[in-house]
This record gives C-alpha cells, sequence and structure tokens, in this order.
C-alpha cells in the first residue's frame, strides 16, 4: 500500500525553480508532484510546516567522517550508519562514505561494509568514495605517504569488484599512480573516477580525462596549481567543460577570490559542487582525533597534524552553502545546487536524487531561518530536529 501524502506551509525550491502557495506530494519513497495548496487530494494528509523553504536534500561526495566516527578508524556497517546519522542532522540526505588512503586490508573492510550498508539500505548512504591509495606522495597531503602506491591488477579487480557491491563508487587517482588504461576501465565499469593528489600536467591530467576521468577532487587543494605556462590539474579542471570539480568551502581550504574565480571560468555542463570534506568532529565537541596512528587537532575552526598540516575539514555542506553564498554574492538557490543537483549529476543520479520532480527519490530538508536545517525525509521517513 502506498502512503501518499502531501507537505504544505513553506516555499518550495524543486532543484530549479521556486514555487509559492504549493504542497510537495509524496508517494511512498517517491516525489509525486507539486500542486496548489488549495488542490491537494482528499485522500493525501497533509504535513503542515510554519514557513522556511522545502528543498532538495544536501549530497556529500566526500564525507569521511561523523558523530565522533571516522570511517578508517571504523569501517563497518556500524560506522557507516553514524556517519550517516550524523550528518543527516545538517541537512545531508545522501553521503558517499570516504575511506583515504589505507592498508588494502582496511580498503577490504571497508568495501565489505559499503556492500553491507547497500543491502540493508541504510539511510543517507548513497555510496563509497575511496580516496587513495593511488595517489602522489608528492601532493599527499593528509594521506601517509608510506600506504600511497600504484594500482595493481589486483587493486584494480577490488575496484571493478566493489563498483558490483555497492550503487555508487567514487576513486580518487593520481596520474602518478594508475594508467590511462586503467582509468578507461574503471569509468567503462561506472566507477566515477576523480583526479586529486597529483602534480600532474595540464597535458597528463587532459589525457587522463580523455581515458574517463570525470571529475577533480576537492579543487586547488593537493593538486597542480594554474600558472601562466603550464596550466596544471587546476587548469584542467577549468577549462574542460565536462568535468566535475568537487569543493571544500570552509575559507581555510580555498580563498574566497579564488572561488569567485573557479565559478566565473567554469563551463558546464560538467559544475564545481561542494564537498565538506569532513572528519569525525561533526556533531561533537571533540578537540582531537587519530587518523592513521597519527593525532589530528581541532582549533579555530581547523582540523590539522602538530606540523600543521590540514586533515579533512570541520564542515557540514550547510555550512558550506551558507559560506559560499556570503563569500561569492552568490544566489541562495545556485548555491544550494552546488550542494544537490551538481553531485547528483557528477555520479549520472539526477533523476533519483538532487531535485524534487515526480519518480525522483523523497529526499529533502526544511530550511528555516535563513540557513536553519528543521527537519529532514530520506525516502519519504521525516526527521525532526526541532
Amino acid at each position: 500500500m502506498s502512503r501518499q501524502m502531501a507537505i504544505a506551509g513553506a516555499d518550495i525550491f524543486d532543484g530549479e525553480s521556486v514555487h509559492h502557495g504549493s504542497a510537495l506530494l509524496l508517494d511512498g519513497e517517491l516525489v509525486a508532484g507539486i500542486c496548489s495548496a488549495e488542490d491537494v487530494p482528499s485522500d493525501h494528509p497533509v504535513q503542515l510546516l510554519d514557513g522556511g523553504l522545502l528543498a532538495p536534500g544536501y549530497i556529500d561526495l566526500q564525507v569521511n567522517g561523523g558523530g565522533g566516527t571516522l570511517f578508517n578508524e571504523q569501517p563497518t556497517l556500524e560506522g557507516i550508519e553514524t556517519i550517516c546519522a550524523a550528518h543527516r542532522t545538517f541537512g545531508t540526505t545522501a553521503v558517499l562514505v570516504t575511506l583515504i588512503t589505507d592498508t588494502p586490508q582496511v580498503t577490504q573492510r571497508a568495501i565489505e561494509a559499503g556492500a553491507d550498508a547497500t543491502r540493508r539500505a541504510v539511510p543517507g548512504f548513497l555510496g563509497l568514495h575511496l580516496e587513495g591509495p593511488h595517489l602522489s606522495t608528492a601532493k599527499n597531503g593528509a594521506h601517509d605517504p608510506a600506504l600511497i602506491r600504484p594500482m595493481s591488477q589486483q587493486d584494480l579487480e577490488v575496484i571493478l569488484d566493489a563498483k558490483r557491491r555497492v550503487p555508487n563508487l567514487m576513486v580518487t587517482v593520481a596520474v602518478e599512480s594508475v594508467t590511462n588504461s586503467q582509468i578507461s576501465a574503471l569509468a567503462s565499469a561506472g566507477v566515477i573516477v576523480s583526479l586529486g593528489h597529483t602534480a600532474a600536467t595540464f597535458e597528463q591530467a587532459q589525457a587522463a580525462i580523455n581515458a574517463g576521468a570525470r571529475c577533480a577532487t576537492h579543487l586547488y587543494n593537493a593538486m597542480s596549481p594554474l600558472t601562466h605556462r603550464e596550466p596544471g590539474l587546476v587548469g584542467a579542471a577549468l577549462h574542460n567543460a565536462s568535468l566535475f570539480a568537487g569543493l571544500i568551502a570552509d575559507g581555510i581550504h580555498v580563498d574566497p577570490a579564488a572561488m569567485s574565480i573557479a565559478l566565473a571560468a567554469k563551463n558546464g555542463p560538467g559544475k564545481i559542487f561542494l564537498v565538506s570534506d569532513a572528519m569525525s568532529t561533526i556533531g561533537t565537541d571533540a578537540t582531537q582525533f587519530t587518523l592513521n596512528g597519527r593525532t589530528v587537532h581541532r582549533r579555530g575552526g581547523r582540523l590539522e597534524f602538530d606540523n600543521g598540516t590540514l586533515a579533512g575539514a570541520d564542515l557540514t555542506l550547510n555550512q558550506a552553502v551558507r559560506f559560499i553564498q556570503g563569500a561569492v554574492d552568490l544566489d541562495e538557490y545556485e548555491a544550494h545546487r552546488m550542494a544537490s543537483l551538481y553531485p547528483a549529476q557528477c555520479l549520472g543520479i539526477a533523476d533519483q536524487v538532487g531535485c524534487l520532480k515526480p519518480g525522483g527519490k523523497a529526499d529533502l530538508i526544511h530550511r528555516i531561518s535563513g540557513f536553519g536545517i528543521a527537519g529532514t525525509w530520506i525516502a519519504g521517513s521525516y526527521t525532526s530536529r526541532v
């Protein structure tokens, strides 16, 4: 039996347009449509809201942890459940739980956990992001250089097997540690190949894009910069219309001026989308945690090792949307698309999530007082924050 209902009393942003005086119709786990508030079918119970905005839930393609759990330290079903629940509180309704560079054993445990989360339909679990270990030690950032290594045939088979077991899979790789034929094999299997943690030249990056790379990981950070004679990966990401790029908008990882330049330079259909790169601190008051045996300190909005190297971000997507709107004077709805529609487009699933259109999944948020989150729906299931 379907669970038909309507939600009214708030403006509705469907991902493209804003509707006033309207109601969002749900049919179980799916969006059924939008109608005038006066035209809600009589057999649809109405959930009446007190103002605010209904909008697509945020989609975060790079989440290392949350709720006191770091996926590298707890690559289990329970770890995934904790991370997804922590980010739901802040309006993120779909997450690629991310494992950074680790041992083959930990990677395999993470894949098994992702397969388990898929079977159990964990709310908010969208899939996995394997950020490493096939990176460059020249741009390792927070990744342990001792664990970075080239991709072997066995590594390739492990990733291809993972793609068959989770709904969405992204891998971040560097041209120094993978071949273009490996990139082609991954892309042909439906893996989203993202370039990052690399000192790639523009030419090398372009070859990887031609081979099937679809994205760049945390634009500007841990990648070859744009200069006037060597555009590097930053230049390749902004120059190639097809390439998507994640961006950490906390004012720490990237200066607002650089954000504005990137947004002005980037042409579609590939877009710049927001990621949190969040660690275990989200939803907690923890002042430090451990990553690959190294202590990370939480100081003034920064997460850093003893030597000052950044180690992920103390950020939610809701904070990132608010920050980038103010920092670069961006339209609030375009800022929202950067955290919902554009990451969905990157994965090729914008017909399912990232917008509130008939037949799409009923993943949405109720935003109040600017950027406060009053409640979320995942697959039509509601959780209140107030």
